[in-house]
C-alpha cells in the first residue's frame, strides 16, 4: 500500500509539472506566431529556399539611448535608465565613453547613455509594440527609410523623441530624448532582411521596381 502511494504522489507531481511547463511554453507573442504561420512560406517562396534553416529570422533588438550631461546631472542618466526600462521591459546597462573627448569635456570611463538588447518573447513583444503604436505616433510619419540597412541583413533607425512610447508619462519626463534602434537578423542580404521585416507589417517605405532604378541611374 506504502508503494502504491508513493506511485500515485510520484504521478500526481509528474502531471502538475507538465502542466506547469505547458503554460509556461504555450504562450506564444503574436508576431513570432505570425513568423511561424506566415513570414517562413512567404519567405520560402519568394527566395526558393530550399531548407528552413536559410529562412532569415529576428536575433535580437537594441536600443541605444545617449545622456549628454549624465556627467554632471546624474539624475538625467537616472531618469534616461527608467524611462528604457519602462520602454523594453527589461534593465538597461549604463555605457561609458570608450576614449576622451576634449570637444565635449567627456573622459573615457564615464557615463554616456544608457542600452538594451531584448530576445525571444521580449523582443517580438517589443516590436509588435512599436510597429502598432509607437511609430504611428511620430510626428509627420510617413515610413522608414529602405537604405537604413547595413549590408549585413542588419536594420537601424532613430527615434527623435520617446514619447512616442505609450509607456512614457509626458508629464514625469525632464526633457526629451532620442534614441538608436537596432534590429539585427540572420538575413545575408539586405533584400532579404527587407522582405522579413516587411512580411512581419514593419512600415518600411516601398523600394522603387528595378526598370525606376534604371532610369533613376541613366
Amino acid at each position: 500500500m506504502a508503494k502504491e502511494r508513493k506511485t500515485v504522489k510520484n504521478k500526481d507531481s509528474k502531471t502538475k509539472k507538465k502542466t506547469i511547463q505547458s503554460k509556461a511554453v504555450g504562450y506564444m507573442p503574436n508576431l513570432h506566431k505570425r513568423y511561424l504561420d506566415e513570414v517562413i512560406p512567404s519567405l520560402t517562396k519568394r527566395f526558393s529556399y530550399k531548407n528552413i534553416m536559410e529562412v532569415p529570422k529576428l536575433t535580437t533588438i537594441s536600443i541605444n539611448m545617449g545622456v549628454g550631461d549624465a556627467k554632471v546631472n546624474p539624475k538625467a542618466l537616472e531618469s534616461a535608465v527608467d524611462e528604457l526600462t519602462m520602454i523594453s521591459g527589461q534593465k538597461p546597462v549604463v555605457t561609458l565613453s570608450r576614449k576622451d573627448i576634449s570637444n565635449f569635456k567627456v573622459r573615457k570611463g564615464f557615463p554616456v547613455g544608457c542600452k538594451v538588447t531584448m530576445r525571444g518573447k521580449r523582443m517580438y513583444e517589443f516590436l509588435e509594440r512599436l510597429i502598432a503604436v509607437a511609430l504611428p505616433r511620430t510626428r509627420d510619419f510617413r515610413g522608414l527609410s529602405f537604405k537604413s540597412f547595413d549590408r549585413r541583413g542588419n536594420f537601424n533607425f532613430g527615434v527623435k523623441e520617446q514619447i512616442i512610447f505609450t509607456e512614457i508619462n509626458y508629464d514625469k519626463i525632464d526633457s526629451i530624448r532620442g534614441m538608436d534602434i537596432n534590429i539585427t537578423t540572420t538575413a545575408t542580404s539586405d533584400d532579404e532582411a527587407y522582405w522579413l521585416l516587411k512580411e512581419f507589417g514593419f512600415p518600411l517605405i516601398d523600394k522603387p521596381r528595378k526598370s525606376e532604378e534604371t532610369i533613376e541611374a541613366a
